[in-house]
């Protein structure tokens, strides 16, 4: 068994798709050790030949594994070279779905990007709202939020509302548990008047107080008996106000995302399924 292995991204666009697909399948192997570099906008013979040349030095012989999403069939076999291992996903799938809907792809690099102007401009209006809409801020306007996300401090709420934002279009607004309403057991009248579009973050005490701890060393802030009480508090006054709660532990930012959107039934996932979960 390899105990590390080299592993390159190439792509004749951004390489996102590439990373993600990679990253997707490697994690499934946490005893190896892998050395990540990726090659966007590989366009030309000459720039497939000189990526190829690179990956083989820098690799010495020992077998590297290039995932490609290139569409470019004469610069895709430029990778097909026996000193790697090749993975190509597009190459895998694509043929067979067009066999399956009797037509031909189009083979355009980046095309799952193109957006017209209307979607764009929509992500672009959900990034500032979410900016504007941090920590509490502007909660006049929460009436306006896709989203409003919950929970004490240090919960991950801000990073999963930017993600709302960018990547699903998404006006998400975020609002801090703090002390005043916490002993109080009470949420403000913006959030009472939106619980229907509330979510609520939490986590363990644990992960929380270790969170809390790099960035405020000592503090009673930081302590894990206060880490545990807002906590207890905080899904109290959820609970009583009827609002999922998600807990980020062990997750990831777009596993929180994509649960959020299925507990308010923004995803497309059917309602009967969302129960069985």
């Amino acid at each position: 068994m390899w105990s590390s292995k080299d592993i390159y991204f190439v792509s004749d666009s951004t390489g996102i798709l590439a990373t993600n697909l990679g990253h997707a399948m490697i994690r499934q192997f946490p005893e190896v050790s892998f050395h990540e570099e990726r090659f966007p906008f590989i366009l030309t013979r000459e720039e497939a030949q000189k990526t190829l040349a690179y990956i083989l030095k820098h690799s010495g012989g020992r077998r590297p594994i290039i995932f490609s999403t290139i569409m470019n069939e004469e610069i895709r076999r430029i990778f097909d070279h026996p000193e790697v291992e090749l993975f190509d996903p597009f190459r895998a799938f694509l043929e067979d779905l067009e066999g399956c809907l009797e037509a031909k792809a189009l083979r355009v690099p980046g095309f799952s990007r193109h957006v017209d102007n209307i979607t764009m401009a929509k992500r672009v209006e959900a990034i500032h709202f979410c900016l504007e809409h941090d920590d509490g801020v502007r909660t006049n306007e929460f009436d306006e939020a896709d989203v409003i996300l919950l929970g004490v401090s240090r919960t991950g709420k801000t990073p999963v509302s930017v993600y709302l934002a960018t990547q699903m279009g998404l006006k998400a607004a975020n609002f801090p548990m703090t002390t005043e309403y916490l002993r109080e057991y009470k949420l403000p009248d913006a959030l009472r008047r939106n619980a229907r579009r509330a979510v609520g973050l939490t986590t363990t005490p644990e992960l929380l107080h270790i969170v809390r701890e790099k960035r405020y060393q000592g503090s009673s802030y930081a302590r894990l008996a206060t880490c545990s009480e807002e906590i207890k508090q905080a899904e109290q006054i959820l609970n009583n106000y009827k609002i999922p709660v998600i807990s980020t532990a062990g997750r990831s930012i777009e596993e929180i995302a994509t649960q959020v959107t299925q507990e308010l039934g923004i995803s497309k996932k059917p309602a009967e399924l969302n129960s069985q979960s």
